[in-house]
């Protein structure tokens, strides 16, 4: 099939992409040009909100547009315009980050999404190609971690952790989180493609477990070969702080699980990585790699009140 990515050379897209070419796929990557991309693509380069750069599109139409960096609905309706809909299907990576908060857990894909979220405008791109008729797959990935990650969550476990310095710990480490590899999501989705009956749903992706804030230290702490019960954890009160924050601490306050059984079930999905795992995975062949000589870890003054 003739494929667009938009994005394609940075986390999720490294993956999907190599599998995506293993299969024979014609592809088109769209990206800032940041990064490098595969020779056996064709590679254009530009800012997807400039619509003169995407004129670099135009004529071209193809039989899938995988989405996994936009944000609002005009992000993904702009490249629509030029390229006209797929004729097979819209992969779209949304997020869990969506759904507003509730007192049953987990999360399942009907549960009520939160028009305040800062991720919002994915929902209502999923809602838009709904009512447009666009046949379109929308995963909502929980933390995504792996190599290559550019948000901070493990690496910020890891700083702490491995260079023994004290680890935050908001209320009494109890909260459940959930996480999902990179690879694994790139997998759903690829799998997707061949579901007849992937059309028009949305699917939750992550690990199939949640774990817990002091689960997630312990991760961090076996990862780097640390003795869990070594590590300094230092409790603070998380009540003055928004609880879907990120800022200080990377994950949100509160507890933020979903059922992924919906995934396992149509697309003969089955998640490789467990928390565990997935932070072994990222501390190999990532932050070992590149370690931080002397993290900033600044921040946690606010939170625990480190001189």
């Amino acid at each position: 099939m003739k494929i667009l990515v938009m994005g394609g050379t940075r986390f999720v897209g490294k993956p999907l992409v190599a599998s995506l070419l293993a299969q024979g796929h014609e592809l088109t990557l769209f990206t800032r040009g940041r990064q490098a991309a595969p020779d056996a693509v064709v590679h254009l380069k530009g800012d997807r909100t400039n619509p003169e750069d995407l004129l670099q599109l135009k004529g071209q139409h193809f039989d899938v547009i995988i989405d996994s960096s936009g944000r609002s609905l005009g992000d993904t309706q702009s490249v629509v315009a030029v390229t006209g809909a797929p004729s097979h299907r819209l992969l779209y990576v949304s997020s869990a980050g969506v759904y507003a908060g509730s007192d049953v857990w987990p999360l399942d894909e009907q549960a009520e999404v939160d028009p305040a979220s800062r991720h919002a405008g994915k929902a209502e791109t999923e809602a838009w190609l709904l009512r447009e008729g666009i046949p379109f797959t929308s995963f909502r990935p929980t933390y995504i971690v792996g190599p290559g990650n550019y948000n901070p969550v493990e690496r910020w476990f890891f700083d702490r952790v491995c260079h023994d310095l004290p680890v935050p710990m908001p209320g009494d480490g109890t909260t459940i989180t959930q996480l999902g590899h990179v690879d694994d999501l790139a997998d759903a989705m690829l799998k997707s493609l061949a579901v007849d009956a992937a059309a028009n749903r949305i699917y939750n992706c992550s690990s199939r477990k949640g774990i817990t804030f002091s689960g997630v230290v312990k991760a961090a702490a076996l990862a780097c070969g640390k003795d869990p019960s070594t590590v300094d954890i230092r409790h603070f009160d998380p009540s003055g702080l928004n609880p879907k924050a990120r800022k200080a601490f990377p994950l949100r306050l509160d507890h933020f699980l979903t059922d992924v059984s919906r995934a396992e079930r149509e697309l003969a999905w089955v998640p490789r990585f467990d928390a565990i795992s997935a932070f072994q995975h990222n501390y190999d062949l990532d932050y070992s790699q590149r370690p931080s000589a002397s993290p900033d870890v600044s921040g946690d003054a606010a939170l625990i009140g480190l001189a």
